[in-house]
C-alpha cells in the first residue's frame, strides 16, 4: 500500500474533454487539510505507516487520550484518523502533498460507505423477479418459499430475505482522475464514488489497472 488521501464528497459536475467532445460526469472530492499526525517505522514499530488525520473538529467532540495524542503531534482535534501502511524502504514524506499527491490520469481507489436504503424487500435488495401479478394473487412483490422444506427444517443461512440495505463499508476499485486542482483542494475522479454527499472517503492509489488502461 501507499499513503493515500482522505476527503469529503462534495457532489457531481460535469467537464468537457477538448479533444473527444464529450462530456464527462466527474465526482468532486475536496481533501484540503490532510495531516501527518504520526509516522511509524520498521524499528519502533514493525512495520512502515503514516497516520492522517482530516477535518478539524472541536476538543470537546474528542475524548481525553485523542486529545493527548494530537498535542503531542502538534496538530488539532481531527474527526477522520486513518493510517496508511507503507513498503518496506518506502519514503516517509515530512508533510502531506495533499492533491498534488495524484496526477490526472491516475487509477485509485475509493473507499467509503454508500448510502443508507433502510428496510427494503427482496425485489429491491436483491432484484428478485417476483411474482405472478395476476388479479388476487397478493404476491406481487413477496419472496415466495424460503424454506428448505422437511430438512433440514429451518432457513438455511444467508438466506436472501428481506432486510436493512445500505450504509455498507465498499470500495470501488481503478476510477480515474480526471483533473487535480490543488488551488481549490479538490481532485474530480471518474467513476461511482460510494457515498452521499458530505460523505468522507478514502482515495488511495489502484491496487490493480483495468484492462482497458
Amino acid at each position: 500500500m501507499s499513503l493515500g488521501l482522505l476527503g469529503k464528497k462534495l457532489g457531481m459536475t460535469r467537464l468537457f474533454d477538448e479533444e473527444s467532445q464529450s462530456m464527462i460526469p466527474v465526482t468532486v472530492v475536496e481533501v484540503g487539510g490532510n495531516t501527518i499526525l504520526q509516522t511509524k517505522t520498521v524499528e519502533s514499530d514493525g512495520y512502515t505507516a503514516v497516520q492522517v488525520g482530516f477535518d478539524d473538529q472541536k476538543e470537546q467532540r474528542s475524548n481525553k487520550p485523542l486529545v493527548g495524542h494530537f498535542k503531542k503531534h502538534g496538530s488539532d482535534p481531527k474527526y477522520l484518523v486513518q493510517e496508511f501502511r507503507l513498503a518496506d524502504g518506502e519514503e516517509i514524506p515530512e508533510e502531506h502533498p495533499g492533491a498534488e499527491l495524484f496526477s490526472a490520469g491516475q487509477w485509485v481507489d475509493v473507499i467509503g460507505t454508500t448510502k443508507g436504503r433502510g428496510f427494503q424487500g427482496a425485489v429491491r435488495r436483491y432484484g428478485f423477479g417476483g411474482l405472478k401479478q395476476t388479479h388476487g394473487s397478493m404476491m406481487h412483490r413477496r419472496t415466495g418459499a424460503v424454506g428448505a422444506g422437511s430438512t433440514p427444517g429451518r432457513i438455511w443461512k444467508n438466506q436472501q430475505m428481506p432486510g436493512h440495505m445500505g450504509t455498507d463499508r465498499r470500495t470501488v476499485q481503478s476510477l480515474k482522475v480526471v483533473a487535480v486542482r490543488p488551488e481549490d483542494n479538490v481532485i474530480l475522479i471518474s467513476g461511482s464514488v460510494p457515498g452521499h454527499k458530505g460523505a468522507y472517503v478514502t482515495v488511495r492509489p489502484a491496487v490493480k489497472k483495468p484492462a482497458t488502461a
